[in-house]
């Protein structure tokens, strides 16, 4: 596990299946990202235990908050690869009770540290849409810098929105 001051990332649980079920069916935790079509809950927790096991190439963290052991969200670095020493990141508070104190800040920087040291990454990237202000503020204050932009790559409430294209390097991670 990996433990900050507010939160800690620990593996998935099968017994985790009906709250993600829950944040994925959820338009407000999902506005900025790309929507699938909708799964029964019964069909998400069935395959929720057959899901891949954590590795090199995609590890999946629940963030559990430490004051009462909550999960309140989840934590993706994927694609990693060795040649590269590059991977993407995702990440989502899906309790919007928790959103705007502190919980998503901490993970992405426990996720990163942890990509940075265990996985001897040099670079995470992700992409965030240019109206998501809160998650690009986050960020920001970890250190991630604008790399540049896919246009007109997300339709929401009748307008296109930007992708834009963020990265942080290993020594750029600020504290």
């Amino acid at each position: 596990m990996l433990t900050g001051d507010l939160v800690r990332l620990r593996p998935m649980e099968p017994s985790d299946a009906a709250a993600h079920h829950r944040w994925n069916h959820d338009p407000d935790v999902m506005q900025w990202f790309a929507h699938s079509y909708p799964v029964s809950r019964e069909r998400f927790v069935d395959e929720y235990a057959d899901r891949p096991k954590n590795s090199y190439e995609r590890t999946v963290l629940g963030i559990e908050t430490l004051a009462d052991d909550r999960l309140i969200g989840l934590v993706v670095l994927s694609g990693a690869e060795p040649e590269t020493g590059g991977a993407e990141l995702d990440i989502y508070i899906g309790e919007k009770d928790c959103w705007g104190n502190g919980y998503g800040t901490e993970a992405v920087r426990l996720i990163c540290r942890y990509g940075f040291d265990a996985l001897r990454l040099h670079r995470i990237e992700l992409w965030v849409a240019d109206e998501n202000a809160a998650a690009i503020r986050v960020y920001q204050k970890v250190g991630f810098v604008e790399e540049g932009r896919a246009r007109d790559t997300l339709r929401r409430n009748g307008r296109w929105h930007d992708m834009v294209l963020m990265s942080l390097l290993e020594g750029e991670l600020k504290d």
